[in-house]
């Protein structure tokens, strides 16, 4: 038998591993761009919401710009009909993130060859501001709920045979794990294991990797960087539908799904901008010490530990070793 407390802090840690997951699949679009481009994407979050908010259009039917066309033309047009299946939506969404990704290269991004990062950066800022009012004008800005047919609520098989593992006194009721936190983590894992193949043992990912060091170089031996570009953000756009997917079933399609990029800036510090195992063993380091923190540090200190936590540890990491634990030096010579 197993004490209480023992079961109530592995019942803390596995919690928090399930949140590192759902952490890291926004910092993997992050790193995709990031490892090709040398462009810190601030656009991430809002991608995601785009992704949510076009998926949940199509699942139930939205006209697209239905507010703006009833404003303009005085019509009372909400809906084409019942809705698509599911999986049809996802791929449709899909589509339109490659779309997206295909537009933003031939408007923005091939003017911006070898500027300076912070140009680059700016531009992503300017198209954060222009998807989520993009978003806004489509979708319309109410709360939408998603169903993907993911399981959500805790699983009773876990709690019953947890339970069995505490002395029959002790009053303990099993531990609590949300099924969809489980299956983030199994598709988290399989999509790492993607991405990472495809980064080092396709042609197309050794491209990439030589775009990201250095772009006249690339050029020179015959790599398309508007292809690559294209390609990438492609990549990021998908990561942003699944995790808008998994963010969306588990609290909402809301504006300030957006915001979830801020609580992938912690992860990546910790992982590294230029690593995918990074990015994950970032963000379930992140995962499981705010959830220590706020169980076990949080009562002495009046709680909410957990909103904070996060950016206090990436503090620490920048301190002592701010390239992260999976990122390169970078050593220039002056």
């Amino acid at each position: 038998m197993v004490s209480p407390d023992i079961l109530n802090f592995i019942e803390t840690c596995l919690n928090g591993l399930m949140a590192g997951v759902m952490y890291s699949l926004v910092a993997l679009g992050f790193v995709l761009i990031f490892k090709a481009s040398g462009i810190f994407n601030f656009a991430q979050g809002v991608m995601a919401l785009f992704a949510a908010l076009t998926l949940v259009g199509f699942q139930t039917g939205q006209v697209p710009f239905s507010h703006l066309i009833n404003a303009v033309f005085g019509t009372e047009i909400h809906h084409w009909g019942a809705g698509m299946p599911t999986i049809l939506a996802i791929f449709l969404a899909m589509g339109v993130m490659v779309l997206l990704a295909f537009l933003l290269e031939r408007f923005v991004l091939k003017f911006l060859v070898n500027q300076e990062p912070i140009i680059l950066f700016m531009a992503t800022i300017g198209l954060a501001y222009f998807l989520e009012g993009l978003g806004d004008l489509m979708w319309g800005a109410d709360i939408k709920r998603m169903d993907v047919g993911l399981p959500s609520g805790g699983s009773f098989w876990w709690e019953d045979v947890t339970r069995l593992w505490a002395p029959a006194d002790a009053d303990y009721y099993g531990m609590y794990i949300d099924t969809l936190d489980v299956s983030a983590a199994i598709i988290a894992v399989i999509l790492v294991t993607a991405l990472t193949l495809f980064s080092q043992y396709t042609a197309t990912g050794r491209a990439l990797r030589a775009v990201a060091d250095d772009h006249q170089a690339a050029m020179s031996v015959g790599i398309s960087l508007r292809r690559i570009w294209v390609i990438v953000w492609s990549l990021a756009g998908f990561v942003a539908l699944v995790a808008g997917i998994l963010w969306g079933a588990k609290s909402g399609v809301q504006f300030s799904l957006s915001l979830i990029a801020l609580k992938a800036l912690p992860v990546l510090i910790l992982g590294g901008f230029t690593s995918i195992p990074g990015a994950i063993v970032g963000g379930l380091i992140i995962g499981v010490g705010e959830k220590l923190a706020e169980a076990y540090v949080g009562p002495l200190v009046g709680g909410a530990i957990e909103n904070w936590f996060a950016y206090m540890l990436a503090l620490v990491f920048l301190l002592f070793r701010p390239q992260g634990l999976y990122g390169e030096r970078i050593i220039e010579r002056i």
